[in-house]
């Protein structure tokens, strides 16, 4: 392969990765909208969904005339691959956090429950999966990946430890039900999200042994 594709292949990388922390940050500032119920922040991360698209159009487009133009084979396909999957997971991801900012406008002024039911826990568990995968797709450093599969295992635990939580507030105070049910929302975002976290994962461990694995 020529030296300019693999230029390419680094522009590409590089604008991956600004993607995903583009996507990354608007679940963060979601969720701090979420937990401060700040409108501003929310209509501002409402306003970034259009920007969203427009990255994950091009990029889609740059990955396939790279294919096209350069017929890349082994290590070299498999990263472009892998950049799809990390164009698409980050795409949900950054939908998400839309999805997220919506619920704010819906619940804003009305107090929290229970001190948030440990949504805040389960945010910085998904947002740290998020970044190690960014770092292991930028870096190509699988040892980023020890230890997914108990950090989504965690995760998953605390969708469940907020629903069953969720659940008895329901029912000890009907007033709570529409809050609740926001939150156990929220809780599934956040599941989904780190899901996509360990899509990537899988992706880059693909893209730098050849061998396929599956995080569950």
């Amino acid at each position: 392969m020529t030296d300019k594709f693999h230029s390419d292949l680094n522009d590409l990388k590089k604008d991956v990765s600004e993607m995903a922390r583009f996507a990354r940050s608007m679940l963060q500032d979601a969720c701090d909208a979420f937990v401060n119920q700040d409108m501003v922040l929310a209509t501002k991360i409402l306003e970034r969904k259009n920007h969203l698209r427009e990255m994950t159009v091009t990029l889609e487009e740059n990955c396939y005339r790279l294919i096209a133009l350069n017929q890349p084979v082994a290590k070299d396909m498999r990263f472009i691959v892998c950049s799809l999957k990390v164009i698409a997971a980050s795409e949900r991801i950054g939908r998400y956090g839309k999805s997220t900012a919506k619920i704010v406008k819906e619940i804003s002024g009305k107090p929290h429950i229970a001190s948030l039911m440990s949504l805040p826990l389960m945010s910085e568990y998904v947002l740290a999966m998020i970044d190690d995968s960014i770092v292991a797709y930028e870096t190509e450093n699988i040892k980023k990946l020890d230890g997914f599969s108990t950090r989504d295992d965690a995760v998953d635990a605390l969708r469940h430890s907020i629903f069953r939580e969720a659940i008895s507030y329901m029912m000890e105070n009907p007033k709570t039900i529409t809050r609740a049910t926001y939150y156990i929302i929220i809780a599934r975002y956040l599941e989904r999200c780190g899901d996509h976290a360990c899509k990537i994962a899988e992706n880059v461990w693909y893209m730098e042994t050849g061998e396929r694995i599956e995080i569950k």
